[in-house]
């Protein structure tokens, strides 16, 4: 055990899974800018002002605080955590078969790091292959809640550790001299005479060592070479020279291009068709029936298009036809149990906030290849949740699950796209009518009018306060249901959590598992409420948090104002965790808080902890034209923990500004009677290059215990940041998002 790192539940459940993990992972393994003196001067205006308030009344810990998201994904897979596969070649290659999803968050690279480091093998001879769904992974084999790292940084490690205990095992064995004399590195095992044996020339060798004759522990943090050291992919050169395979790249023989006809309005049916011009045109293969729509093959994807554009269709229309935007939120906001009277004597402050449907819009269309023949089915598509995807499919194929095989491709972007595997279930439907394998790609208006969206929300919040303090905290949030049908309550049961026995929905446990308020601030509420349209909604980067903890942060910053304090020194008196006062010190300094800006621009902050990180974003704005506000510039700080990539979090958190600058000043989808209006990138209007600032800087806090997770951790402080700038450039109080929209 590294001396250095924290002793706390996810370290001690790693020595109870430690025995079965070596033994296993082996066996399977071998088988196969502001003036100093101003800065200094809002430091200690800062400083003073902190000193002369009341102390703060200490606030309640939130559920998330004992047990979040991340934890209870772990525990639903450790029994299944010693599954994992590690193989050394003869080729004296390393592959660790990832039951998870690359989606460009950089997960192999990671794992790739962690592996040539325990093994010592260069970085170069480490593969990540994706695994095909594996059913007997039970709950563990879901890539979301940010917990990839999380859950497998350990085992790993584990599975690595023990494979290079028993090459240096079989190296000793060969060379008749003792085990403990010898050293790994560079894909080999080496004597003190000079002598060396390659990974791959050990390999068969290793795979009978029952006994390790050395320690298979992983390394102390010191004895690493690359965890922590900023790492460029492994898959780059692949991915930017159109190496990289996704769905739509693969050649499966006699996979007929494919698109689909869909309603004129969400979860509309068909009411006729006539395909009689379609199925003349040239290179038409079939005209086929699904429930979501009509599906045309063809010899090309151009042709299917034509092709479906000459259907003489008409549609039934959807169950929310008579609904539009102006709809949802008077309804969002009928949805809330009304606050009870406002105070008599103590002071409060009431906000309330509208952010509108967002689409994921992952780069990379939805692509998935089916080829369903009698008796079984074979797939292939970018899947996070493959188990519950091979057990619908089969079901709704007629078949067992056993006979489905889910193979999982890469794919280009997600931000909770792909939990979803609607392209795959219409691939199977359509194959198995048509009797031949089928590659479905949805255009890019499918996606944004057919496809997922973060639900439209509405967030009432009213603090009171007294002299220098925050008394209460009651945030009630509305949100068009989420359809989390995408196998965590399937997790969470496996984590022991029995949601009917505890009375709450599945949105509700995830709503507990991740909403908390960091700062105290008296006495917190918070209420979820879902308003159930027949929509297609789904977890969109940060899920809860993204809206949640934008409205807190936005009144935490009102607050200060109203109570004539400092937006970052309210914040940090009332931080309940030291780390957290860290990094939002980090963050106000570097980014000079308090700078004196032209009328017009203003910076903002915002801060936000979840899933063992904690992160602020400080941001400068430029609103000098309302209709067109930009960033300037972006200052981060952030402790997840231990860091595997520093590069990799860097574009996490660089991606998720990117994020919080659109859905808060541009990027939203309108619903106009049933039907979402924007359909492609030129009316949703997400951040372009030219909307990125110039300046981002980003601080990485010194490893703190082990990795938290950071796929989701930037969104919502990003989000606030950008939010309060805003407010503080324009001297408003902006209470719709995105802005302009």
């Amino acid at each position: 055990m590294d001396p250095t790192e924290t002793t706390g539940r996810r370290r001690f459940l790693t020595y109870l899974l430690a025995a079965p993990t070596l033994t296993v992972a082996a066996r399977l393994g071998l088988d196969a800018a502001a003036p100093a003196s101003a800065q200094a001067a809002v430091r200690a205006a800062a400083a003073a002002q902190e000193a002369a308030a009341p102390r703060q009344l200490l606030g309640l810990p939130g559920v998330p605080d004992v047990l979040d998201l991340g934890d209870a994904l772990i525990l639903a897979g450790l029994p299944t955590a010693h599954l994992l596969v590690l193989e050394i070649t003869p080729a004296g290659r390393a592959a660790l078969y990832l039951p998870r999803l690359e989606v460009g968050q950089g997960l192999t690279t990671a794992i790739a790091m962690l592996v040539a480091d325990e093994l010592d093998a260069r970085l170069t001879d480490v593969d990540v292959p994706l695994c095909d769904g594996r059913p007997e992974l039970l709950f563990n084999q879901l890539t979301g809640g940010s917990n990839s790292v999380r859950s497998l940084y350990d085992p790993v490690r584990a599975a690595a550790a023990a494979a290079r205990a028993r090459l240096v095992t079989a190296a000793a064995q060969r060379w008749n001299v003792p085990a403990g004399g010898l050293r790994t590195a560079d894909t080999a095992v080496l004597a003190p005479d000079g002598r060396r044996l390659g990974f791959g020339e050990l390999a068969a060798d290793a795979a009978a060592v029952v006994a390790p004759a050395v320690p298979a522990t992983p390394k102390p943090a010191d004895q690493r070479r690359l965890v922590g050291k900023p790492t460029g992919r492994i898959d780059a050169r692949d991915i930017v020279t159109g190496r990289a395979e996704y769905a739509g790249d693969l050649q499966i023989p006699g996979a007929a291009p494919t698109v689909v006809a869909r309603p004129t309005t969400v979860n509309g049916t068909l009411k006729s068709l006539d395909a009689s011009v379609a199925r003349t045109m040239p290179g038409v293969l079939a005209v086929v029936r699904i429930p979501s729509g009509v599906a045309v093959l063809a010899e090309t994807f151009d042709q299917a298009l034509k092709a479906r554009d000459a259907l003489r269709t008409s549609w039934n229309p959807g169950p929310v036809a008579n609904l539009s935007t102006a709809d949802v939120r008077a309804q969002l906001r009928a949805a809330h149990a009304p606050f009870p009277l406002p105070p008599l004597i103590t002071p409060y402050l009431d906000g309330e906030f509208d952010f509108a449907f967002v689409n994921h819009a992952p780069m990379e269309v939805l692509t998935a290849v089916a080829d369903v023949r009698p008796g079984r089915a074979e797939l292939w598509f970018a899947a996070q949740s493959p188990i519950i995807a091979q057990q619908t499919i089969a079901a709704e194929l007629g078949l067992p699950q056993s006979a489905v095989t889910v193979h999982v491709v890469r794919g280009g972007g997600s931000f909770g796209r792909r939990l979803f595997f609607d392209a795959a279930l219409e691939a199977a439907l359509i194959s198995q009518a048509a009797g031949r394998p089928v590659k479905l790609m949805w255009t890019r208006n499918d996606d944004m009018r057919h496809g997922r969206m973060r639900p439209a929300s509405h967030h009432r919040i009213r603090a009171t306060y007294g002299p220098g303090q925050v008394l209460t905290w009651e945030h009630r949030a509305a949100t068009v249901r989420t359809d989390l049908s995408h196998g965590l309550g399937e997790a969470l049961s496996g984590a022991g959590l029995n949601l009917s026995v505890a009375g709450i929905s599945l949105a509700q446990a995830l709503f507990l598992l991740t909403e908390k308020n960091p700062y105290d601030v008296g006495i917190p509420t918070q209420l979820l409420a879902e308003l159930p349209l027949q929509l297609h909604t789904g977890s969109w980067r940060s899920v809860y948090s993204g809206t949640v903890r934008v409205a807190d942060e936005i009144m935490m910053d009102e607050l200060a104002r109203r109570m004539g304090q400092d937006e970052v020194a309210f914040r940090r008196a009332r931080l309940r965790d030291a780390a957290g006062q860290a990094v939002l010190d980090t963050v106000a300094r570097a980014g000079g808080w308090g700078r004196p800006m032209p009328a017009g621009q203003a910076q903002g902050v915002g801060y936000h902890d979840e899933n063992g990180g904690r992160v602020a974003y400080l941001v400068e704005l430029d609103a000098t034209d309302r209709a067109a506000p930009r960033v300037t510039k972006a200052v981060i700080a952030a402790d997840v923990g231990q860091v595997i990539n520093p590069r990799g979090l860097e574009a996490q958190l660089t991606g998720a500004l990117s994020d919080g600058i659109s859905v808060i000043l541009q990027a939203g989808n309108h619903l106009d009677n049933g039907a979402f209006r924007e359909g492609s990138y030129a009316d949703f209007h997400y951040a372009r290059q030219c909307d990125t600032p110039p300046t981002v800087e980003i601080h990485l806090m010194p490893p703190s215990g082990s990795p938290g997770g950071a796929g989701e951790l930037g969104v919502p402080a990003a989000s606030a940041a950008v939010a309060n700038a805003y407010a503080r450039a324009t001297g408003t109080s902006p209470r719709s998002f995105p802005i302009n929209f």
